[in-house]
């Protein structure tokens, strides 16, 4: 192993020591304080934990779907396992495991300290630890193989050129049930004691809704007996879960069987691009390009052209404007006038943090449209090697298409959460200027690493971000935030400071301020430039 290898490994292995550290502190304070809380400290936590595999239900749903539609009809290896003596049961067993593979490696990485940490607090037996790894593969198996037979029904029910339209209607559906799911929960009637009658009534919601034919709640009664304690039917549930998985496993290798074939042969049918040649389009595209240097307008353009020609993006942008709508809605039904501290402190103090929330947002979308943007040229690559655009000038394109849609996320979810939360000016100002150039620093570090870590021959464009270099991004940027929020907590600190006493910070508290957002702007000019130059290096360092 090379020197350079041996660096980037022990990264990747001190990255993830981190993250995971981080996580597993984060949950064991919570559950820490969950169990001080006499009688109903094991309710909380067992709610938490419900929530926690509801989600993970959810996501793994929509992130089958839209994977499996990749591994089934668009993976370059399929019209030679086609045209093989290969069974379609066979067939669909391997693509579904690539599927589950793709879909479910992210819920594993959050999902094991959560488990973990369960586990220490509660100081929980072996039997836990055994459901635990009993239960999980059933978890993870019913949603993939539910996500291949809603993708393979819609593959024959629509024709190929309408794939697009398919999967703005999956992303449509998924928004929708998300924002469902999480009004169905009702988080913020946990912290409104009046909507309680009384202890029983809160109780009651606690306990509600349970969604017993869920595989989330089959799951949570399987573990808790081992976990909690008390009596239960943890074998019951364990059965329920893996029954139904093989039967889902069965029964989708029997549909495959007589709808697989057809729906992959209508797949290849002319894949037409009505809306990215048409008129209104092109002038969009042009319009856009024409913002940009002459010598980055071609790039552009086509990137621009490429993006509207991909149906899963688009699907995937849809999901994400329904998220955003929960996201800010959550900010509005905050009962902030009912708290016993003063309600101005509260709403500050919420849009302080709110900024590394809205940066994780955007670094979890730069991972998927942002990382992947050099990688996205595949075999293709060669052209631009031996074409008279240099690769400075490529990356540098690539670098500006992207930070333009970014920093408008960026702008967009702090602006429109601290009007919803009313702040202080100097708040409004602190966060819009932070989150604009944390939009250059995430960029520049997901075109830079994407650039370090590229992945021309995968033959799945989803699966790009899945590997090293989309998980050293995610942590890295994970990083950054962090550090932004430490960096700007003696600005803030100040500001509260000087409001509440009404003192002047004098010659020092100014210098203290100056400093610290000074060496702000330095972290992110460094994580903004220094990735786009070790990439730079490593693609003309590249040999084809």
């Amino acid at each position: 192993m090379e020197t350079g290898e041996r660096i980037r490994l022990l990264l990747f292995l001190g990255l993830g020591t981190l993250f995971w550290a981080v996580t597993f502190w984060g949950f064991w304070r919570v559950l820490e304080y969950f169990r001080a809380i006499e009688s109903l400290g094991d309710i909380l936590a067992a709610k938490l934990l419900s929530m926690i595999l509801l989600t993970f239900l959810a996501l793994l749903l929509f992130s089958n779907i839209v994977i499996s539609f990749s591994s089934f009809f668009l993976s370059r290896d399929l019209e030679l396992l086609l045209s093989a003596p290969i069974g379609t049961s066979e067939i669909y067993k391997a693509k579904l495991l690539e599927t589950l593979a793709g879909s479910s490696w992210m819920v594993m990485l959050f999902g094991a300290p959560v488990f973990l940490v369960y586990g220490v607090v509660y100081e929980a037996s072996w039997t836990y630890y055994l459901m635990l790894g009993l239960s999980l593969p059933a978890f993870l198996l019913i949603p993939a193989a539910t996500g291949v037979a809603v993708m393979m029904s819609l593959a024959n029910l629509f024709p190929a050129r309408k794939a697009r339209e398919v999967m703005l209607l999956l992303g449509l559906v998924f928004g929708v049930g998300i924002y469902l799911l999480i009004r169905f929960l009702q988080p913020e009637r946990l912290v409104d004691p009046e909507t309680f009658s009384g202890v029983l009534g809160y109780l009651v919601a606690l306990n509600a809704p349970r969604y017993p034919f869920l595989p989330s709640h089959w799951m949570t009664q399987a573990i808790s007996p081992s976990l909690f304690g008390g009596t239960g039917l943890p074998g019951f549930f364990l059965a329920m879960l893996w029954s139904t998985a093989c039967a889902f496993v069965v029964l989708g290798g029997w549909f495959a069987q007589g709808v697989y074939r057809t729906g992959w042969s209508r797949s290849q049918e002319g894949r037409r691009a009505p809306v990215s040649r048409s008129r209104l389009a092109r002038s969009l595209v042009a319009s856009l390009a024409g913002l940009f240097p002459r010598g980055l307008q071609p790039m552009v353009a086509k990137d621009a052209i490429t993006f509207l020609r991909d149906p899963s993006r688009w699907s995937q942008l849809l999901l994400l404007g329904a998220l955003i709508i929960v996201y800010l809605y959550n900010f509005a039904a905050l009962p902030l006038e009912r708290a016993t501290v003063e309600s101005w402190y509260l709403q500050n103090l919420i849009a302080f943090l709110n900024m590394g929330l809205a940066g994780f947002v955007v670094a979890a979308v730069a991972v998927r449209f942002v990382f992947p943007a050099v990688s996205l040229e595949g075999r293709a690559f060669w052209i631009i090697r031996s074409s008279p655009l240099s690769l400075r000038t490529f990356l540098w394109a690539k670098f500006w298409t992207s930070l333009l849609p970014l920093a408008l996320l960026a702008e967009l979810l702090v602006l429109a959460s601290n009007t919803l939360l009313k702040v202080a000016p100097f708040m409004m100002l602190l966060s819009t200027t932070t989150m604009f150039l944390a939009s250059f620093a995430l960029t520049g570090l997901g075109v830079g690493l994407g650039a370090v870590y590229p992945r021309f021959e995968v033959e799945n464009p989803a699966h790009v971000s899945n590997g090293t270099g989309g998980l050293v991004y995610m942590l890295l940027a994970v990083g950054l935030l962090g550090g932004v929020v430490i960096l700007e907590g003696l600005p803030v600190y100040l500001y509260f400071y000087s409001r509440f006493t009404g003192t002047d910070l004098g010659f020092w508290g100014h210098l203290g301020m100056g400093l610290s957002l000074s060496l702000l702007v330095v972290v992110m000019a460094a994580a903004f430039w220094v990735p786009m130059k070790k990439g730079l290096a490593c693609l003309e360092a590249r040999e084809e």
